[in-house]
């Protein structure tokens, strides 16, 4: 019954403290007109259709005709800021009321999906390093790898005639990665959406295009299949209208125009630019750190002292217990909690919250480990001296091997925190914007990959390192204790 209890009052906090803070997965993008207030998915590391500007603002062709849009049709709406593929499994599992990623519209993706008019026209080109002057057609990439971005038209392109001109596709997940990839001499090309590439060459990116553009599927803003009707078709309706008003015009000569803005500052300013967006970042990934620390030691306590109890079947509990989120790996949870669940369930989870259970579960399958470890190190002789003086078994457990048990524990509880820290970064592919995310969401609008993965790597080091002091002083004091 205690066990209930203390398992319910865990899961109440944690409850809790999703309702008053999920807001911070969702940045509010509104505008002011009244109306239904809808959910929209994006991906912001696609620059020029959608990335993040240096004050923090959602900016890009896309962002700019939704706000337009929107106000033409008098509707309110948030962006939910993930990455493509987690912005598409976000709209199949309800997570999300639309999407708008410079998402392409193909025959399978209406199997799923509804869209609206096309508002883009795209296409693909075939990408290199601005110093490689030896590929100049498809016929130069025989035997050789071709970088490509997941779920994109180059990424379809690349598969239609790999086995023609015999190249070896290499997916990621971000443009920024590709484009690094290229410039590393790892892949020796990239396929890439026309204006994204183009835009990127702008922004000195380190590539060039050597291709003329092919044909690709169109860009359309998506719903689920059946659902939104009304959105969809505001959308259409308020394109047709700021078309024939100028204001798509406008847009896209802002981003893709000759008076496009270029990249043009030094490294040591761009560092500086994008700090506070990467302290941001770096302050929620110490927020999701402790949060999910605090309930993975109230889950570690609940299931280790099960393990180490007189219970059999409460033992057993507590062995499947840590067998399942020890063994699953943590991507695979992150998506199971926060599409899986959802989507079987027929509700919607904040980001939030899936953040924190996955973290506190993964966490506490280690700490339950911990605790049972530490309290079988201590001699069982000390036990039964304890009983056969007339302790009874809970005060023999608090009074002596407790006590004990926790300077052996200390060194393990100091490793699984510098361990669930480092695992926050993984969550970013939930679209979770701590530290990692904020880089790459940076990088996705400066393409200064190294100075700022550098940047980001030194935040962390500085972090861990001064934790681990702290928990080190700490261990001497309660030894010497």
């Amino acid at each position: 019954m205690k066990t209930t209890k203390v398992s319910f009052f865990a899961l109440s906090l944690i409850l809790l403290l999703a309702a008053g803070l999920s807001g911070w997965s969702e940045d509010a993008s509104a505008n002011s007109n009244s109306g239904k207030t809808y959910v929209i998915g994006t991906d912001i590391t696609f620059a020029p259709f959608e990335y993040e500007d240096e004050n923090g603002n959602y900016v890009g062709i896309d962002m700019d005709l939704l706000d337009a849009i929107a106000k033409d049709q008098n509707f309110n709406y948030k962006i939910k800021a993930l990455g493509f593929n987690a912005a598409v499994q976000a709209l199949e599992s309800n997570q999300v009321d639309g999407v708008i990623a410079g998402m392409s519209i193909t025959d399978e993706r209406k199997q799923k999906f509804d869209f609206s008019e096309s508002y883009y026209p795209s296409g693909v080109v075939m990408g290199i390093s601005a110093n490689n002057d030896t590929v100049k057609s498809y016929e130069d990439l025989r035997g050789k790898k071709v970088a490509v971005k997941t779920g994109t038209e180059g990424y379809s392109f690349a598969e239609s005639i790999a086995t023609k001109y015999g190249f070896t596709i290499v997916p990621f997940d971000d443009s920024a990665q590709m484009y690094d990839d290229v410039k590393t001499g790892n892949s020796v090309a990239c396929f890439e959406d026309h204006p994204v590439l183009a835009y990127g060459v702008n922004q000195n990116n380190g590539l060039k295009i050597v291709t003329k553009k092919e044909e690709g599927a169109s860009y359309g803003f998506a719903v689920s299949k059946g659902k939104n009707q009304e959105l969809l078709e505001m959308f259409n309706t308020g394109l047709t209208n700021i078309k024939a008003n100028g204001e798509y015009k406008r847009i896209n000569e802002k981003y893709l125009g000759e008076n496009a803005p270029t990249a043009n500052l030094g490294r040591w300013e761009l560092v500086q630019k994008s700090l506070p967006a990467l302290f941001k970042g770096l302050g929620k990934t110490l927020l999701y750190t402790i949060i999910s620390l605090f309930f993975a030691f109230i889950i570690g306590l609940i299931f280790g002292f099960m393990k180490v109890g007189q219970n059999k079947f409460l033992r057993g509990v507590a062995t499947v217990f840590v067998d399942i989120f020890r063994g699953i790996p943590l991507i695979v949870l992150a998506f199971f909690i926060y599409f899986g669940i959802p989507q079987a369930m027929g509700f919607t989870m904040p980001l939030f919250l899936a953040a924190i259970l996955t973290l506190s579960l993964n966490a506490g399958a280690y700490v339950t480990e911990i605790i049972r470890g530490g309290i079988q190190s201590i001699d069982r002789g000390q036990m039964e001296a304890a009983r056969s003086l007339g302790l009874p078994y809970r005060k023999a457990m608090m009074k002596i091997v407790i006590p004990q048990a926790i300077r052996v524990m200390i060194p393990s509880f100091i490793n699984q925190m510098v361990i669930t820290l480092k695992d926050t970064s993984i969550l970013s592919v939930i679209g979770l914007v701590e530290l990692t995310q904020s880089g790459k969401i940076v990088i996705a609008r400066t393409f200064a990959s190294f100075d700022i993965w550098l940047t980001v790597a030194v935040m962390y080091l500085i972090v861990i390192i001064t934790l681990t002091k702290i928990a080190d002083y700490l261990e001497v004091r309660v030894r010497r204790g």
